[in-house]
């Protein structure tokens, strides 16, 4: 027999819990049960005005940022559709259904703003390396960093050839910001042991990025 054709109707009351429609074995309900964020507003406190419009909850942006991290959502813009969207990700961000998602251009504010003013990721992983020593996760004796080389995000065939390049044309004032970040960190202690390179190609994208032998490698430009 031929069942009646389905047709979505408005329905003027629902009963409805979205911890309900998230399973048990969910990656987040994992990751939900270590997250600790209680310290974010008052580490945040000073860093906002006393008048004006409520803010956005910086917990809220912070787990929207753990998704993103956990489940390989690069693009911020496509986050905020995808926390809309699942109801996973919803409860996980402690959003109800008629809650609104921020809006992209949120986190590139805070991140340049209060995150930064306040330091706020550092302090978030401070503690969650704290909290994993207490746990007994870690030792905190001993530290270990990945030195593979890993492919520049550059375009080889928009770029120069050493021969051609003149770094000392370029204005360090007139760079993006995130190049002039970069500019002002070469000379710490972090990059003193930055080994002298002569690039085949320099990409004018990423003048970090050099190309030798073939392969695009990321490393410090002394």
């Amino acid at each position: 027999m031929l069942g009646p054709k389905q047709e979505a109707q408005g329905t003027l009351f629902y009963e409805f819990s979205i911890d309900g429609h998230v399973p048990q074995d969910h990656l987040l309900r994992s990751i939900d049960r270590f997250v600790d964020l209680s310290s974010i507003r008052p580490h945040l406190a000073e860093f906002y005005s006393h008048t004006g419009r409520p803010s956005i909850d910086p917990e809220l942006l912070i787990r929207m940022l753990l998704v993103g991290y956990c489940l390989g959502i690069r693009s911020e813009r496509r986050l905020c559709e995808e926390v809309h969207l699942n109801l996973a990700y919803r409860w996980f961000c402690r959003l109800d259904l008629s809650d609104p998602v921020p809006n992209h251009s949120t986190f590139s504010k805070n991140r340049h703003g209060r995150f930064r003013d306040s330091d706020l990721l550092r302090h978030l992983f401070e503690a969650t390396v704290a909290r994993c020593i207490t746990d007994g996760l870690v030792s905190g004796q001993r530290f270990a960093a990945d030195a593979s080389l890993i492919e520049a995000d550059a375009n080889k065939q928009n770029s120069t050839s050493k021969d051609d390049w003149d770094a000392a044309a370029i204005l360090p004032k007139d760079a993006p910001r995130a190049v002039r970040e970069y500019l002002d960190v070469l000379d710490d202690a972090a990059f003193g042991a930055a080994s002298e390179v002569e690039p085949k190609f320099t990409s004018h994208s990423d003048p970090a990025s050099q190309c030798l032998s073939g392969h695009c490698l990321a490393m410090p430009c002394r």
